[in-house]
């Protein structure tokens, strides 16, 4: 019988059983494996993915759902990718079209490389924002910001998950409950005892992610990113919500360099939920 053609396979839903052979497609790509990123968005999120008859995968990609039990309020689309042997004959299109009907009219955002912008752009996604990625070992100096932070606590989650859903503007937490395991630090700012903003350093390879950074003002972000960073022997990475360009440029003079940026897009929404001024850097690109 003849072989089908890559985008006429059938797509399936992926487990943590599927992890090692996510981490081999990110690698066929170029990319980091980031088993441990994988691991998070697998297990937090939903995958989707495309089996190739002769062992692993032809494509892969994992959905994030944000709200209630009764109702999605948006979808994160992340870690889209295609083996580089099955690239370019529709199988990526294939994929995404499987993602929206299965998704409905939930409003969807990802963040696009240039390489894959125009195909979200044929499925109907919008540019709404744009995302810097910065990385670099951060070195400490100038005037110290004066917010205080502090490592979080198992008490601080109910604040913690209030704050989230009001900067994001949708319920996160699935994800956000798994950060005191994803992450190797998690930190939190107070101003008279109240907590007004927080955020994550997670292991990526060589690298520590800062993200999430949510916080009340570019101040206390400054606060986060440092404290998290002083107690980091790795390089930072993290990508910026390029309207903050007092934090971009402070990051910069402290030793981390423009790397690359993405799109932020958006479907079926003319813009994100939540309250961008104090929504600073994402988990993760893949989850929104």
């Amino acid at each position: 019988m003849p072989t089908p053609s890559p985008a006429a396979l059938p797509v399936r839903r992926l487990t943590l059983r599927d992890l090692h052979a996510c981490a081999d497609l990110s690698e066929d790509r170029g990319w980091p494996r980031e088993e441990h990123k994988w691991g998070l968005l697998l297990t937090a999120g939903r995958g989707h993915g495309i089996d190739d008859p002769d062992g692993g995968l032809v494509a892969a990609c994992v959905v994030t759902e944000y709200g209630t039990w009764e109702r999605t309020d948006l979808g994160a689309i992340g870690m889209v990718l295609v083996a580089e042997r099955h690239a370019r004959k529709g199988v990526g299109r294939r994929l995404m079209r499987h993602v929206l009907a299965a998704m409905g009219t939930t409003p969807l955002t990802l963040h696009a490389t240039p390489y894959g912008r125009p195909l979200y752009e044929e499925l109907g996604f919008k540019v709404t924002g744009r995302a810097e990625m910065l990385r670099g070992r951060f070195v400490p100096g100038g005037r110290q910001p004066e917010v205080a932070t502090r490592a979080a606590t198992a008490e601080d989650l109910p604040a913690v998950l209030r704050l989230d859903e009001e900067v994001f503007g949708a319920d996160r937490t699935p994800l956000i409950t798994r950060l005191p395991a994803f992450a190797d630090r998690l930190r939190v700012a107070e101003d008279g005892g109240r907590i007004i903003g927080y955020a994550a350093a997670w292991p990526n390879e060589d690298t520590h992610v800062v993200g999430p950074l949510i916080a009340r003002d570019t101040e206390t972000a400054k606060a986060l990113v440092a404290s998290l960073a002083a107690d980091s022997d790795r390089r930072l990475r993290t990508d910026i919500d390029v309207r903050h360009e007092e934090l971009l440029a402070w990051a910069k003079e402290r030793g981390l360099t423009s790397v690359a940026f993405n799109d932020v897009m958006t479907y079926g929404v003319t813009e994100l939920p939540g309250d961008w001024t104090r929504r600073f850097a994402p988990l993760t690109v893949a989850a929104g």
